[in-house]
């Protein structure tokens, strides 16, 4: 059933979903502005009122999907799992906007560009995008359905704190998530280093 099935009323839909990590709870509903759903897993108890351990993950197919080595994004996800899982309470977010919001076409573009030599910051540029074209606002959505009024973010990346922090979303605290650096990624984890802020790994 998709977002746009007359049947579905939109509101939150949610199954089990068993997972290498340990078994979550998938939910679903629409995010109207986007014209795409935003999706989460749960594991506990999250409407308690407590903080909860959470990733904020926008969607990389290639990362996540097909297990791709020029980003961190698929390790990312597994660590933020492991996580939850590790401490038996948490959330993922996970947001349908590929490539930073330009689209899986633009980010293949962008991936090309990037062979030519150029980071992915210019490569977004080149092709008439800013850096980071993502939103929250879905998200936000997804917290009141659940219940959820406070975070402890896991990421690196500190102007993700502010715009959560913005739509009225409490940041208790924040957990660093870096993974593996590799031949593969180094370049890119870099890019976002020097030229989007994030934090170092250095600074942990």
């Amino acid at each position: 059933m998709d977002m746009f099935d007359s049947t579905w009323d939109g509101q939150l839909v949610s199954c089990n979903l068993p997972t290498e990590f340990g078994k979550f709870r998938l939910h679903a509903m629409p995010d109207p502005e986007s014209g795409r759903e935003v999706i989460a897993l749960t594991m506990g108890e999250v409407g308690n009122g407590l903080p909860v351990l959470t990733r904020m993950h926008s969607e990389c197919l290639t990362g996540d999907v097909f297990h791709s080595l020029r980003c961190d994004c698929g390790s990312q996800l597994s660590a933020a799992m492991r996580a939850i899982a590790k401490k038996g309470r948490g959330l993922i977010i996970y947001l349908r906007q590929e490539g930073r919001g330009i689209g899986l076409m633009n980010k293949i573009r962008a991936y090309e560009l990037q062979e030519q030599g150029l980071d992915t910051v210019q490569a977004n540029e080149i092709l008439g995008f800013e850096a980071d074209l993502r939103r929250y606002d879905g998200a936000k959505k997804m917290l009141d359905a659940l219940g959820i009024s406070a975070i402890e973010l896991m990421t690196n990346n500190p102007e993700k704190i502010s715009a959560l922090v913005n739509l009225g979303i409490e940041v208790v605290d924040r957990i660093p998530l870096y993974v593996e650096l590799t031949a593969e990624n180094k370049d890119y984890i870099a890019t976002k280093e020097r030229r989007m802020n994030h934090w170092s790994r250095e600074l942990v």
